[in-house]
Protein backbone atom coordinates (compact mmCIF):
# COMPACT_ATOMS: atom_id res chain seq x y z
CA UNK A 1 0.00 0.00 0.00
CA UNK A 2 1.23 3.36 -0.76
CA UNK A 3 -1.53 5.57 -0.43
CA UNK A 4 -1.38 8.01 2.71
CA UNK A 5 -4.10 8.17 5.46
CA UNK A 6 -5.15 11.01 7.88
CA UNK A 7 -4.86 9.20 11.36
CA UNK A 8 -9.04 9.62 11.86
CA UNK A 9 -11.26 8.29 9.28
CA UNK A 10 -13.43 10.82 7.12
CA UNK A 11 -16.56 12.17 8.76
CA UNK A 12 -19.88 10.02 7.11
CA UNK A 13 -21.50 11.72 4.97
CA UNK A 14 -25.54 11.08 4.84
CA UNK A 15 -26.86 8.79 2.57
CA UNK A 16 -29.49 10.00 0.54
CA UNK A 17 -31.76 7.53 -1.46
CA UNK A 18 -31.50 8.46 -4.84
CA UNK A 19 -34.17 8.81 -7.14
CA UNK A 20 -35.67 6.16 -9.58
CA UNK A 21 -35.12 6.78 -13.21
CA UNK A 22 -38.23 7.05 -15.22
CA UNK A 23 -39.79 3.26 -16.77
CA UNK A 24 -37.32 1.85 -13.76
CA UNK A 25 -38.32 0.36 -10.08
CA UNK A 26 -34.20 0.30 -9.50
CA UNK A 27 -32.55 3.60 -7.52
CA UNK A 28 -29.21 4.43 -9.62
CA UNK A 29 -26.10 5.48 -7.37
CA UNK A 30 -23.40 6.84 -8.42
CA UNK A 31 -19.93 5.51 -7.74
CA UNK A 32 -19.03 8.03 -5.03
CA UNK A 33 -22.47 7.42 -3.44
CA UNK A 34 -22.60 3.40 -3.38
CA UNK A 35 -18.60 3.83 -2.55
CA UNK A 36 -19.79 6.10 0.71
CA UNK A 37 -22.71 3.46 1.65
CA UNK A 38 -20.77 0.50 1.54
CA UNK A 39 -17.84 2.56 3.40
CA UNK A 40 -20.31 3.04 6.19
CA UNK A 41 -21.58 -0.33 6.13
CA UNK A 42 -18.48 -1.71 6.90
CA UNK A 43 -17.38 0.44 9.79
CA UNK A 44 -20.51 0.00 11.55
CA UNK A 45 -20.68 -3.50 11.08
CA UNK A 46 -16.91 -4.18 11.87
CA UNK A 47 -16.04 -1.02 14.05
CA UNK A 48 -14.01 -2.93 16.45
CA UNK A 49 -12.82 -6.27 15.43
CA UNK A 50 -9.62 -8.47 16.68
CA UNK A 51 -7.96 -10.69 13.86
CA UNK A 52 -5.05 -13.34 14.54
CA UNK A 53 -3.04 -13.94 10.60
CA UNK A 54 0.43 -13.85 9.54
CA UNK A 55 2.33 -10.35 8.88
CA UNK A 56 3.04 -10.00 4.95
CA UNK A 57 4.81 -7.78 3.05
CA UNK A 58 5.28 -5.28 5.76
CA UNK A 59 6.56 -1.57 4.38
CA UNK A 60 7.14 1.66 6.49
CA UNK A 61 6.02 4.66 4.34
CA UNK A 62 8.00 7.99 4.97
CA UNK A 63 5.19 9.58 6.45
CA UNK A 64 6.08 6.83 9.36
CA UNK A 65 2.52 4.85 8.66
CA UNK A 66 3.06 1.41 8.02
CA UNK A 67 1.15 -0.73 5.21
CA UNK A 68 1.21 -4.51 5.47
CA UNK A 69 -0.76 -7.57 4.83
CA UNK A 70 -2.58 -10.03 7.57
CA UNK A 71 -3.15 -13.76 5.51
CA UNK A 72 -3.93 -17.19 6.55
CA UNK A 73 -4.44 -20.18 4.21
CA UNK A 74 -7.04 -19.11 2.65
CA UNK A 75 -7.17 -15.16 2.64
CA UNK A 76 -5.35 -12.18 2.78
CA UNK A 77 -6.49 -8.74 4.58
CA UNK A 78 -5.06 -5.28 3.51
CA UNK A 79 -3.92 -3.60 7.03
CA UNK A 80 -2.44 -0.14 7.88
CA UNK A 81 -0.97 0.94 10.78
CA UNK A 82 -1.19 5.06 11.45
CA UNK A 83 2.32 6.53 12.23
CA UNK A 84 1.26 7.89 15.68
CA UNK A 85 -0.08 4.21 16.19
CA UNK A 86 3.05 2.49 15.59
CA UNK A 87 5.16 4.45 18.16
CA UNK A 88 2.81 2.57 20.96
CA UNK A 89 2.93 -1.11 19.92
CA UNK A 90 4.88 -3.42 21.74
CA UNK A 91 6.39 -5.35 19.00
CA UNK A 92 7.24 -4.20 15.86
CA UNK A 93 5.99 -6.28 12.36
CA UNK A 94 8.13 -8.04 10.47
CA UNK A 95 7.75 -10.79 7.70
CA UNK A 96 6.00 -14.09 8.80
CA UNK A 97 5.01 -12.79 12.37
CA UNK A 98 1.77 -14.59 13.32
CA UNK A 99 0.30 -11.93 15.37
CA UNK A 100 -3.27 -10.69 17.22
CA UNK A 101 -4.93 -7.74 16.15
CA UNK A 102 -6.96 -5.13 17.05
CA UNK A 103 -8.36 -1.96 15.25
CA UNK A 104 -11.70 -1.65 13.04
CA UNK A 105 -12.70 -2.26 9.53
CA UNK A 106 -12.95 0.20 6.58
CA UNK A 107 -12.98 0.31 3.14
CA UNK A 108 -10.39 2.76 0.64
CA UNK A 109 -12.19 4.05 -2.06
CA UNK A 110 -9.86 5.25 -4.71
CA UNK A 111 -9.20 1.58 -5.18
CA UNK A 112 -12.40 -0.23 -4.21
CA UNK A 113 -10.51 -2.27 -1.33
CA UNK A 114 -11.96 -2.80 2.03
CA UNK A 115 -8.73 -2.65 4.72
CA UNK A 116 -8.13 -2.85 8.61
CA UNK A 117 -6.80 -0.03 10.83
CA UNK A 118 -4.91 -1.54 13.30
CA UNK A 119 -5.34 -0.12 16.93
CA UNK A 120 -2.86 -2.58 18.86
CA UNK A 121 -0.81 -5.65 18.22
CA UNK A 122 0.42 -8.72 20.11
CA UNK A 123 1.63 -11.80 19.33
CA UNK A 124 -0.37 -15.17 18.60
CA UNK A 125 1.43 -17.31 21.20
CA UNK A 126 4.89 -17.85 22.88
CA UNK A 127 5.50 -20.25 19.32
CA UNK A 128 5.72 -17.36 16.99
CA UNK A 129 7.28 -15.01 19.65
CA UNK A 130 9.94 -17.69 19.44
CA UNK A 131 10.03 -17.60 15.89
CA UNK A 132 10.40 -14.45 15.60
CA UNK A 133 13.46 -14.04 18.37
CA UNK A 134 15.00 -16.65 16.28
CA UNK A 135 14.83 -15.07 13.17
CA UNK A 136 16.09 -11.73 14.56
CA UNK A 137 19.03 -13.89 16.40
CA UNK A 138 19.82 -15.06 12.82
CA UNK A 139 19.90 -11.26 11.56
CA UNK A 140 21.89 -10.21 13.75
CA UNK A 141 24.00 -12.40 13.98
CA UNK A 142 24.88 -12.19 10.31
CA UNK A 143 25.60 -8.98 10.43
CA UNK A 144 28.21 -10.35 13.10
CA UNK A 145 26.82 -8.35 16.36
CA UNK A 146 27.48 -12.05 18.06
CA UNK A 147 31.02 -12.59 17.29
CA UNK A 148 33.68 -13.77 19.78
CA UNK A 149 36.24 -11.14 18.15
CA UNK A 150 34.17 -8.39 18.62
CA UNK A 151 33.87 -8.89 22.91
CA UNK A 152 36.29 -7.18 25.24
CA UNK A 153 37.87 -8.43 28.18
CA UNK A 154 36.27 -7.84 31.80
CA UNK A 155 39.07 -5.47 34.10
CA UNK A 156 40.22 -7.51 36.72
CA UNK A 157 39.42 -4.79 38.89
CA UNK A 158 37.24 -1.67 38.04
CA UNK A 159 37.05 1.19 39.65
CA UNK A 160 33.59 2.74 38.61
CA UNK A 161 31.00 -0.23 38.00
CA UNK A 162 27.55 1.32 36.17
CA UNK A 163 24.28 -0.78 36.70
CA UNK A 164 21.81 -0.40 34.70
CA UNK A 165 18.40 -1.98 36.31
CA UNK A 166 15.39 -0.82 38.21
CA UNK A 167 16.19 1.11 41.25
CA UNK A 168 13.40 -0.19 43.57
CA UNK A 169 13.49 -3.82 42.29
CA UNK A 170 15.43 -6.65 44.59
CA UNK A 171 18.29 -6.99 41.73
CA UNK A 172 19.96 -3.79 42.54
CA UNK A 173 20.00 -4.45 46.48
CA UNK A 174 21.55 -8.06 45.73
CA UNK A 175 24.58 -6.56 43.37
CA UNK A 176 25.63 -3.45 45.70
CA UNK A 177 25.51 -6.58 48.99
CA UNK A 178 27.71 -8.74 46.74
CA UNK A 179 30.22 -6.00 46.01
CA UNK A 180 29.93 -5.13 48.84
CA UNK A 181 31.18 -8.52 50.54
CA UNK A 182 33.80 -9.10 47.69
CA UNK A 183 35.48 -5.94 46.84
CA UNK A 184 33.57 -2.50 47.29
CA UNK A 185 33.67 -0.29 44.33
CA UNK A 186 32.17 3.02 43.28
CA UNK A 187 28.45 1.89 41.86
CA UNK A 188 26.87 4.44 39.67
CA UNK A 189 22.74 3.08 39.07
CA UNK A 190 20.83 4.04 35.47
CA UNK A 191 17.23 3.55 36.86
CA UNK A 192 15.47 2.46 34.00
CA UNK A 193 12.43 0.42 33.63
CA UNK A 194 13.04 -3.58 32.59
CA UNK A 195 9.39 -4.42 31.80
CA UNK A 196 6.97 -2.78 29.05
CA UNK A 197 6.79 -0.44 26.29
CA UNK A 198 9.44 1.99 27.32
CA UNK A 199 12.34 -0.73 29.13
CA UNK A 200 13.67 -1.30 25.80
CA UNK A 201 14.14 2.70 24.79
CA UNK A 202 15.59 3.36 28.52
CA UNK A 203 17.86 0.66 28.43
CA UNK A 204 19.26 1.71 25.18
CA UNK A 205 19.24 5.18 26.53
CA UNK A 206 21.26 4.40 29.45
CA UNK A 207 23.73 2.15 27.67
CA UNK A 208 24.62 5.27 25.02
CA UNK A 209 24.55 7.78 27.95
CA UNK A 210 27.15 5.70 30.55
CA UNK A 211 29.54 5.36 27.05
CA UNK A 212 28.93 9.18 26.46
CA UNK A 213 30.67 9.84 29.49
CA UNK A 214 34.06 11.51 29.19
CA UNK A 215 37.49 10.72 31.14
CA UNK A 216 38.06 13.41 34.24
CA UNK A 217 35.36 14.85 34.03
CA UNK A 218 32.48 15.51 37.05
CA UNK A 219 30.98 12.13 36.76
CA UNK A 220 33.75 9.64 36.54
CA UNK A 221 33.50 6.75 33.62
CA UNK A 222 32.57 3.40 34.52
CA UNK A 223 35.19 1.04 33.69
CA UNK A 224 32.22 -1.88 33.46
CA UNK A 225 28.49 -1.74 32.42
CA UNK A 226 26.01 -4.62 33.82
CA UNK A 227 22.42 -5.09 32.42
CA UNK A 228 20.51 -6.42 35.25
CA UNK A 229 17.02 -7.91 35.71
CA UNK A 230 15.25 -10.71 38.03
CA UNK A 231 13.50 -13.52 36.05
CA UNK A 232 10.28 -13.43 33.96
CA UNK A 233 8.28 -14.70 31.46
CA UNK A 234 9.32 -14.57 27.94
CA UNK A 235 6.96 -11.59 27.41
CA UNK A 236 8.64 -9.91 30.68
CA UNK A 237 11.86 -10.24 28.79
CA UNK A 238 10.55 -8.71 25.48
CA UNK A 239 12.48 -5.68 25.92
CA UNK A 240 16.32 -7.11 26.09
CA UNK A 241 15.30 -8.99 22.87
CA UNK A 242 14.60 -5.86 21.17
CA UNK A 243 17.23 -4.78 18.17
CA UNK A 244 18.29 -1.44 19.25
CA UNK A 245 18.93 -2.75 23.21
CA UNK A 246 20.96 -5.26 21.16
CA UNK A 247 22.65 -2.93 18.77
CA UNK A 248 23.33 -0.84 22.03
CA UNK A 249 25.52 -3.67 23.56
CA UNK A 250 27.19 -4.59 20.87
CA UNK A 251 28.38 -0.92 19.72
CA UNK A 252 29.39 -0.19 23.85
CA UNK A 253 32.96 1.13 24.22
CA UNK A 254 32.85 0.22 28.41
CA UNK A 255 32.75 -3.99 28.39
CA UNK A 256 29.20 -5.04 29.40
CA UNK A 257 27.94 -8.23 31.72
CA UNK A 258 24.32 -9.08 30.88
CA UNK A 259 22.60 -10.22 33.35
CA UNK A 260 18.95 -10.51 32.62
CA UNK A 261 16.85 -13.06 33.98
CA UNK A 262 17.33 -16.37 35.69
CA UNK A 263 20.23 -18.99 34.46
CA UNK A 264 17.58 -21.12 32.35
CA UNK A 265 16.36 -17.49 30.72
CA UNK A 266 18.09 -16.26 27.65
CA UNK A 267 17.91 -13.14 25.75
CA UNK A 268 19.50 -11.63 22.49
CA UNK A 269 21.38 -9.08 24.74
CA UNK A 270 23.31 -12.30 26.20
CA UNK A 271 24.38 -12.93 23.17
CA UNK A 272 25.96 -9.45 22.04
CA UNK A 273 26.87 -8.53 25.57
CA UNK A 274 31.07 -9.57 26.00
CA UNK A 275 29.90 -11.52 29.24
CA UNK A 276 26.61 -13.51 30.22
CA UNK A 277 25.83 -13.77 33.85
CA UNK A 278 23.09 -16.49 34.61
CA UNK A 279 22.22 -13.76 37.50
CA UNK A 280 22.58 -10.45 38.43
CA UNK A 281 24.32 -12.42 42.07
CA UNK A 282 26.98 -14.23 39.70
CA UNK A 283 27.12 -10.50 37.55
CA UNK A 284 28.69 -9.13 40.32
CA UNK A 285 30.94 -11.59 41.30
CA UNK A 286 32.34 -11.71 38.07
CA UNK A 287 33.09 -7.91 38.11
CA UNK A 288 35.20 -7.79 40.98
CA UNK A 289 37.86 -10.76 42.81
CA UNK A 290 37.00 -11.37 46.27
CA UNK A 291 39.46 -8.63 48.15
CA UNK A 292 40.07 -11.65 51.36
CA UNK A 293 41.77 -13.92 48.84
CA UNK A 294 43.87 -11.13 47.14
CA UNK A 295 45.16 -10.19 50.54
CA UNK A 296 46.13 -14.15 51.08
CA UNK A 297 47.19 -14.46 47.55
CA UNK A 298 49.54 -11.34 47.85
CA UNK A 299 50.75 -12.66 51.31
CA UNK A 300 51.45 -15.90 49.93
CA UNK A 301 53.24 -14.39 47.10
CA UNK A 302 55.60 -12.32 49.36
CA UNK A 303 56.38 -15.41 51.53
CA UNK A 304 57.64 -17.59 48.36
CA UNK A 305 59.71 -14.57 46.94
CA UNK A 306 61.27 -14.11 49.81
CA UNK A 307 61.96 -17.27 49.88
CA UNK A 308 63.13 -17.86 46.46
CA UNK A 309 64.73 -14.66 46.82
CA UNK A 310 67.14 -16.21 49.89
CA UNK A 311 67.81 -19.34 48.23
CA UNK A 312 68.94 -17.40 45.22
CA UNK A 313 71.25 -15.73 47.48
CA UNK A 314 72.37 -19.00 49.39
CA UNK A 315 73.40 -20.42 46.23
CA UNK A 316 75.25 -17.04 44.54
CA UNK A 317 77.10 -17.12 47.93
CA UNK A 318 78.19 -20.80 47.85
CA UNK A 319 78.98 -20.22 43.92
CA UNK A 320 80.87 -17.17 44.99
CA UNK A 321 82.97 -18.52 47.72
CA UNK A 322 84.01 -21.80 45.34
CA UNK A 323 85.07 -19.35 42.69
CA UNK A 324 87.33 -17.74 45.42
CA UNK A 325 88.63 -20.70 46.71
CA UNK A 326 90.33 -21.42 43.38
CA UNK A 327 91.92 -18.21 42.55
CA UNK A 328 94.81 -16.54 44.69
CA UNK A 329 95.85 -14.63 46.97
CA UNK A 330 95.04 -11.41 45.47
CA UNK A 331 97.38 -9.52 47.53
CA UNK A 332 100.34 -11.48 46.83
CA UNK A 333 99.67 -11.23 43.01
CA UNK A 334 99.64 -7.67 43.34
CA UNK A 335 102.50 -7.75 44.78
CA UNK A 336 104.72 -9.56 42.62
CA UNK A 337 103.64 -7.23 39.87
CA UNK A 338 104.45 -4.19 41.98
CA UNK A 339 108.06 -5.90 42.28
CA UNK A 340 107.70 -6.74 38.46
CA UNK A 341 107.28 -3.01 38.18
CA UNK A 342 109.75 -1.29 40.00
CA UNK A 343 112.57 -3.55 38.49
CA UNK A 344 111.24 -2.93 35.01
CA UNK A 345 111.50 0.98 35.79
CA UNK A 346 115.00 1.03 37.05
CA UNK A 347 116.08 -1.24 33.91
CA UNK A 348 114.48 1.48 32.49
CA UNK A 349 115.95 4.74 33.65
CA UNK A 350 120.01 2.79 33.70
CA UNK A 351 118.68 1.81 30.44
CA UNK A 352 118.32 5.46 29.39
CA UNK A 353 121.71 6.99 31.31
CA UNK A 354 123.66 4.04 29.18
CA UNK A 355 122.44 5.17 25.63
CA UNK A 356 123.04 8.55 26.21
CA UNK A 357 126.74 8.01 27.51
CA UNK A 358 126.83 5.81 24.53
CA UNK A 359 125.34 8.89 22.20
CA UNK A 360 128.04 11.22 23.77
CA UNK A 361 131.26 8.53 23.31
CA UNK A 362 130.39 8.44 19.88
CA UNK A 363 129.83 11.96 19.69
CA UNK A 364 133.36 12.53 20.99
CA UNK A 365 134.76 9.78 18.63
CA UNK A 366 133.90 11.35 15.66
CA UNK A 367 134.73 14.93 17.01
CA UNK A 368 138.34 13.73 17.22
CA UNK A 369 138.35 12.33 13.73
CA UNK A 370 137.51 14.91 12.07
CA UNK A 371 140.71 17.43 11.00
CA UNK A 372 141.06 20.83 12.38
CA UNK A 373 139.44 23.65 10.63
CA UNK A 374 142.66 25.70 10.50
CA UNK A 375 144.46 22.53 8.70
CA UNK A 376 141.78 22.57 6.16
CA UNK A 377 142.06 26.23 5.82
CA UNK A 378 145.43 25.91 5.03
CA UNK A 379 145.05 23.12 2.71
CA UNK A 380 142.33 25.16 0.60
CA UNK A 381 144.61 27.91 0.47
CA UNK A 382 147.41 26.22 -1.01
CA UNK A 383 145.01 24.39 -3.75
CA UNK A 384 143.42 27.51 -4.45
CA UNK A 385 146.93 29.45 -5.00
CA UNK A 386 147.92 26.50 -7.39
CA UNK A 387 145.25 27.27 -9.44
CA UNK A 388 145.41 30.56 -9.51
CA UNK A 389 149.48 29.92 -10.37
CA UNK A 390 147.95 27.59 -12.72
CA UNK A 391 146.21 30.48 -14.52
CA UNK A 392 147.98 32.51 -14.43
CA UNK A 393 151.02 30.66 -16.43
CA UNK A 394 148.23 29.51 -18.50
CA UNK A 395 146.74 33.11 -19.39
CA UNK A 396 150.89 34.24 -20.06
CA UNK A 397 151.60 31.41 -22.48
CA UNK A 398 148.27 32.04 -24.41
CA UNK A 399 149.35 35.80 -24.81
CA UNK A 400 152.81 34.31 -25.89
CA UNK A 401 151.77 32.18 -27.88
CA UNK A 402 149.41 34.80 -29.68
CA UNK A 403 152.52 37.14 -30.15
CA UNK A 404 154.67 34.13 -31.85
CA UNK A 405 152.03 33.60 -33.94
CA UNK A 406 151.32 37.54 -35.52
CA UNK A 407 154.65 37.96 -35.64
CA UNK A 408 155.33 34.86 -37.68
CA UNK A 409 152.35 35.83 -39.69
CA UNK A 410 154.16 39.46 -39.73
CA UNK A 411 157.07 38.12 -41.41
CA UNK A 412 154.75 36.79 -44.26
CA UNK A 413 152.77 39.52 -44.98
CA UNK A 414 153.53 43.34 -45.98
CA UNK A 415 154.31 44.97 -43.02
CA UNK A 416 151.73 47.45 -43.29
CA UNK A 417 148.73 45.07 -43.99
CA UNK A 418 150.59 43.31 -40.54
CA UNK A 419 151.30 46.04 -38.75
CA UNK A 420 147.33 46.88 -38.85
CA UNK A 421 146.56 43.03 -38.12
CA UNK A 422 148.59 43.35 -35.85
CA UNK A 423 147.29 45.95 -34.15
CA UNK A 424 143.81 44.69 -34.27
CA UNK A 425 145.14 41.81 -32.47
CA UNK A 426 146.46 43.84 -29.73
CA UNK A 427 143.25 45.64 -29.44
CA UNK A 428 141.06 42.33 -29.23
CA UNK A 429 143.32 41.45 -26.65
CA UNK A 430 142.98 44.37 -24.63
CA UNK A 431 139.74 44.08 -25.10
CA UNK A 432 139.63 40.03 -23.78
CA UNK A 433 141.87 41.30 -20.68
CA UNK A 434 138.89 42.84 -18.13
CA UNK A 435 136.93 40.12 -19.13
CA UNK A 436 139.16 37.17 -18.23
CA UNK A 437 139.98 39.64 -14.94
CA UNK A 438 136.44 39.48 -14.28
CA UNK A 439 135.85 35.54 -15.02
CA UNK A 440 139.12 35.08 -12.56
CA UNK A 441 138.12 37.30 -10.07
CA UNK A 442 134.42 35.37 -9.30
CA UNK A 443 136.02 32.57 -9.40
CA UNK A 444 137.89 33.58 -6.19
CA UNK A 445 134.84 34.91 -4.82
CA UNK A 446 132.72 31.76 -5.29
CA UNK A 447 135.78 29.43 -4.22
CA UNK A 448 136.60 31.57 -1.27
CA UNK A 449 132.69 31.86 0.14
CA UNK A 450 132.54 27.64 -0.57
CA UNK A 451 135.96 27.82 1.20
CA UNK A 452 133.84 29.83 4.31
CA UNK A 453 131.15 27.62 4.65
CA UNK A 454 133.25 24.36 4.69
CA UNK A 455 135.26 26.33 7.62
CA UNK A 456 132.12 27.09 9.21
CA UNK A 457 130.59 23.57 8.68
CA UNK A 458 134.02 22.37 10.03
CA UNK A 459 133.58 24.27 12.72
CA UNK A 460 130.14 23.27 13.79
CA UNK A 461 131.91 19.38 13.69
CA UNK A 462 135.18 20.71 15.75
CA UNK A 463 135.47 19.07 18.58
CA UNK A 464 135.81 22.33 20.70
CA UNK A 465 132.12 23.09 20.96
CA UNK A 466 132.04 20.27 22.64
CA UNK A 467 134.70 20.80 24.69
CA UNK A 468 133.22 24.60 25.20
CA UNK A 469 129.84 22.64 26.86
CA UNK A 470 132.39 21.76 29.88
CA UNK A 471 133.66 18.18 28.94
CA UNK A 472 138.11 17.53 27.75
CA UNK A 473 139.92 15.84 25.42
CA UNK A 474 142.01 13.44 27.09
CA UNK A 475 145.62 13.74 24.71
CA UNK A 476 148.87 11.38 25.19
CA UNK A 477 152.21 13.14 25.09
CA UNK A 478 152.19 12.89 21.49
CA UNK A 479 149.39 15.33 21.03
CA UNK A 480 147.27 12.10 20.34
CA UNK A 481 143.49 11.57 21.70
CA UNK A 482 142.99 8.76 23.98
CA UNK A 483 139.49 7.48 23.04
CA UNK A 484 139.58 3.93 25.28
CA UNK A 485 140.47 2.67 28.21
CA UNK A 486 142.29 0.44 26.49
CA UNK A 487 145.09 2.66 25.39
CA UNK A 488 145.81 3.84 29.06
CA UNK A 489 147.99 1.87 31.52
CA UNK A 490 148.64 2.65 35.74
CA UNK A 491 151.38 5.94 35.79
CA UNK A 492 150.36 7.01 32.01
CA UNK A 493 151.19 10.67 32.08
CA UNK A 494 148.25 12.42 29.88
CA UNK A 495 147.07 15.97 28.80
CA UNK A 496 143.50 17.32 29.87
CA UNK A 497 142.56 20.09 27.46
CA UNK A 498 140.06 22.26 28.38
CA UNK A 499 137.61 24.45 25.46
CA UNK A 500 139.60 27.85 26.07
CA UNK A 501 142.89 25.73 24.62
CA UNK A 502 143.99 25.78 28.35
CA UNK A 503 145.79 22.38 29.20
CA UNK A 504 146.07 20.40 32.50
CA UNK A 505 148.68 17.65 33.08
CA UNK A 506 147.39 14.46 34.40
CA UNK A 507 148.30 10.75 35.51
CA UNK A 508 146.32 7.72 35.48
CA UNK A 509 145.79 6.19 38.29
CA UNK A 510 143.96 2.43 39.38
CA UNK A 511 143.36 1.42 35.95
CA UNK A 512 144.29 -1.64 34.61
CA UNK A 513 144.98 -0.60 30.80
CA UNK A 514 141.93 -2.84 29.30
CA UNK A 515 138.11 -1.64 28.50
CA UNK A 516 136.22 -3.58 30.63
CA UNK A 517 132.81 -4.35 29.88
CA UNK A 518 130.16 -2.11 31.85
CA UNK A 519 127.58 -4.56 33.21
CA UNK A 520 123.45 -3.75 32.44
CA UNK A 521 121.57 -1.60 34.87
CA UNK A 522 124.80 -0.09 36.29
CA UNK A 523 126.56 3.13 35.86
CA UNK A 524 129.73 3.38 34.28
CA UNK A 525 132.62 3.56 36.50
CA UNK A 526 134.68 6.95 35.84
CA UNK A 527 138.72 6.46 35.45
CA UNK A 528 140.62 8.53 37.87
CA UNK A 529 143.45 10.61 37.06
CA UNK A 530 146.01 12.94 38.98
CA UNK A 531 147.15 15.61 37.31
CA UNK A 532 148.29 19.10 37.88
CA UNK A 533 148.07 22.38 36.22
CA UNK A 534 151.11 22.89 33.79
Amino acid sequence: MTQDFDAAPPPALPLIAPEPRPGSNLPEFTVGDLARRLKRSIEEEFGFVRVRGEISQPKKHSSGHCYLRLKDDTAVIEAVCWRGTMSKLAIKPEEGLEVIVTGRMTTYPGRSQYQLIIESMELAGEGALLKMLEERKRRLAAEGLFEPSRKKPIPFLPDVIGVITSPTGAVIRDILHRLSDRFPRHVLIWPVAVQGERAAAEVTAAIQGFNRIQPGGPVPRPDLLIVARGGGSLEDLMAFNEENVVRATAASAIPLISAVGHETDTTLIDHASDRRAPTPTAAAEMAVPVRGELLAQVLDDERRLLASAGRLLAERRNRVEGLARGLGDPRALLEGHAQRLDDRAERLTLAAAALVERRRTRVGELAASLRHPRDQLAQAGQKLAGEARALDGALRHAVTMAESRYQRVAGRLSLTPARHRLDDGARRLADLSPRLERAFGKTIAERGAKLDALGQLLESYSHKSVLARGFALVEDRDGKPITSASQTSPGLAVTLRFGDDSRVGATVDGGEGKAEKKPEGKKARAVPVQGSLF
